[in-house]
C-alpha cells in the first residue's frame, strides 16, 4: 500500500475536522435533550408522556447514528496521519477522489463492502 500522493490531505483533514467538531455538538446536545426528556418533570398526562417516549427513541436513534459516524470520521483522521488514507481497505486500491469528495470517511470502492 503507498501513500496517496493526488489527493489534498490537509483539505481532507480540515474537512474531516469540522465535520468531528459538529458531531460533537450534536451529541452533546442529544444527550442534555435526552436527560431532559427522561426527568419527566412536568409531564401531566399519559399522551403527553406517550409523546416525550416516541420522541426520547427517535433521538437515541439519532444519537447512535451520530456516535457510528463520529468514529468513523475519527477512523478517517487516524488513516491520514498513518498513511492509508483514500485506500480501499478491502481491495488496497484507490478510492476514486471523487468518491473521496462526496464522502470523505469511505473506506472501500463501490461495490467491495460487505
Amino acid at each position: 500500500m503507498q501513500k496517496r500522493d493526488d489527493l489534498d490531505l490537509d483539505k481532507f483533514e480540515k474537512v474531516l475536522k469540522e465535520r468531528v467538531r459538529q458531531l460533537e455538538e450534536n451529541i452533546e446536545q442529544l444527550r442534555s435533550e435526552l436527560e431532559d426528556v427522561g426527568s419527566d418533570d412536568g409531564v401531566s398526562d399519559l399522551e403527553e408522556m406517550v409523546s416525550m417516549k416516541n420522541i426520547s427513541s427517535k433521538d437515541n436513534t439519532i444519537l447512535e447514528r451520530q456516535e457510528d459516524e463520529l468514529k468513523e470520521t475519527l477512523h478517517a483522521l487516524e488513516k491520514i496521519k498513518n498513511g492509508s488514507y483514500g485506500i480501499c481497505e478491502k481491495t488496497g486500491k484507490r478510492i476514486p477522489a471523487e468518491r473521496l469528495e462526496v464522502n470523505p470517511i469511505a473506506r472501500y470502492i463501490v461495490g467491495t463492502e460487505d
